[in-house]
This record gives C-alpha cells, structure tokens and sequence, in this order.
C-alpha cells in the first residue's frame, strides 16, 4: 500500500472494478418499476445540513472515481486480494438488497431478507465496495477519500432513518430496536439518532 501510487491509463487500473458495480446498478435501476427507482432515491426529510454532506460525498467520490481511472490494480499482492474481497461481498449484498427493497410493497417499510441483518444493507454494500476498490488498487490516499466518503453517507443514513420513523412509526422503531443499523453495531438510537 502506498499514499500515492504511479498513475497510469490502463486496462487492468480500478476502473474495472467501478464499470462493473456500476454497470449491474444501473441495469437494475433500468429494469426495476419507476416508483421503486423514486422511492429508493427520495429525498424525503433531508434538511440543508444533509443536502450539503451528500453534495461533499459525491465531490469526493468522482475524485475517488478519477483516481480509479489512472491508478493500476496491485494485482497479487495482499492488498489487492483483501480488496477484491470486500468489493465481491459488497457487490452481492448490493444486488441482494437491492431486489429485497424491489420487492417490498409500497408503503411498507423493507424489513426481510438482508434487512433482517442491517436497517441499511445498501449503504454497508456500498462501503465494501467504495473501501474495497482503493485497497484493491493499494491506494492510501483513495482509501481515505473511501473512509471521508462513508463518514459522510452515515449522515445520510440518519436522515433516511428519521424519515422511515416518520413514515411508519413505532412499527419502525421496533424494527430498529431490533436491528442494527448496519451489521452487529449502531443499534436503535445510537450514534446519531
């Protein structure tokens, strides 16, 4: 792992992994019905505070996405293994959540199959997969980018939650109470809700 890796144009740069993930997402999104592609994007309860973080987030993730761009796979080394690992196991919890929130009804909140283990399987999907590809390209100043990035999302995270208690009450706050937030840690109302 170095900060700042010898940047190149290549085939075999983290670009791959990034066309990838995204190339499946964006099928799903083309092929799921519109109200499930609005009501995964709706952007009910964020206050300006929210608005601002997620704008920040997405500023650095095109720069992350730059970095992938020119920066070569560490292909072999432990780096690019434990990488390549957490970006596989986000990308199948990103399709497996994905179709559990598809198939949920509307007006229901989504509480089976992955989110039996995590209120927010996407969200921690999407931190294995941003946090696998700069390790993956052995990367310390993406990784970091990764990490500003998830810190970021987590307050999104909050905000989406509100908005869910909002929406569907104390049957939601059981269903928080009994539920992590993401995966055996942040529970209920803590950190930040």
């Amino acid at each position: 792992m170095e900060w700042f890796p010898g940047l190149a144009v290549g085939w075999l740069n983290g670009w791959l992994l990034l066309v990838a993930f995204y190339g499946v997402f964006g099928v799903m999104m083309w092929a799921f019905p519109r109200e499930v592609v609005a009501r995964l994007y709706d952007r009910t309860g964020w206050g300006r505070e929210v608005q601002v973080n997620a704008a920040a987030a997405k500023v650095l993730a095109f720069v992350l996405f730059g970095l992938a761009f020119f920066t070569p796979l560490q292909i072999g080394t432990t780096v690019f293994w434990v990488g390549t690992g957490l970006y596989g196991i986000g990308f199948v919890l990103m399709v497996i959540s994905l179709l559990n929130y598809r198939n949920t009804p509307f007006g229901e909140p989504v509480v089976d199959g992955a989110y039996r283990f995590s209120r927010n399987p996407q969200w921690v999907a999407l931190v294995l997969v941003v946090l696998g590809i700069p390790l993956a390209m052995g990367s310390g100043i993406a990784l970091l980018l990764a990490v500003a990035i998830t810190i970021l999302g987590h307050l999104r995270v909050i905000a989406e939650e509100k908005a869910c208690l909002e929406a569907y009450g104390e049957s939601y706050r059981d269903y928080m109470d009994g539920v992590p937030r993401y995966l055996g840690f942040f529970w209920g109302e803590g950190f930040g809700l």
